[in-house]
């Protein structure tokens, strides 16, 4: 048996955009998108078509937080969480496309004709797919359909915007 002197592959950085049809990881989505734990909805990147679609994995687990409430004994994920991983697959697609996304923000602007097919509960994995319809500078519209085990859980139309990442202020007013 003979050693092998190739080198094993690198991942790419964190920092790295994917080219079409590559994938991304939890980092590369963190290193895009400004959500964090509770918040970031989607777990990997699967398929990218720059400023065309992008698909999306979210693994549902019982142990997100939204499950204590939503309800206790028949957990099923809110249909505004589903709707929200949609927008969050179309941000990781468009922040791509934006060189100083470290200073923007994208915001939902709408949503439209949000339907919910069936049930999202734990330990289902819900493949992500998002159409850009229409792309101008500042504002997208996309048609994003969710999916588990091929049917369809959740489809929805929204439209979101860049807008600029301002400072809290963090100075008391005087009484």
């Amino acid at each position: 048996m003979s050693e092998s002197t190739e080198k094993p592959a690198v991942p790419p950085s964190a920092t790295e955009m994917p080219a079409a049809n590559q994938t991304m990881d939890i980092l590369q989505i963190m290193s895009i998108l400004p959500h964090r734990y509770p918040f970031l909805l989607i777990d990997r990147v699967i398929e990218i078509e720059p400023r065309k679609r992008i698909v999306a994995i979210k693994n549902v687990s019982l142990n997100e937080p939204q499950f204590q409430g939503h309800f206790p004994d028949y957990p099923i994920m809110p249909g505004v969480l589903m709707v929200e991983a949609i927008a969050q697959a179309g941000g990781a697609l468009l922040l791509t496309e934006i060189p100083d996304r470290g200073n923007k923000l994208m915001v939902f602007t709408g949503i439209d004709s949000a339907k919910f097919r069936k049930p999202v509960v734990p330990g289902d994995q819900v493949r992500i797919e998002v159409k850009v319809l229409n792309w101008r500078s500042t504002a997208v519209r996309m048609q994003g359909i969710a999916t588990v085990e091929g049917k369809v859980v959740c489809e929805a139309t929204v439209m979101c915007a860049l807008v600029p990442r301002t400072a809290q202020k963090t100075e008391a007013k005087p009484e």
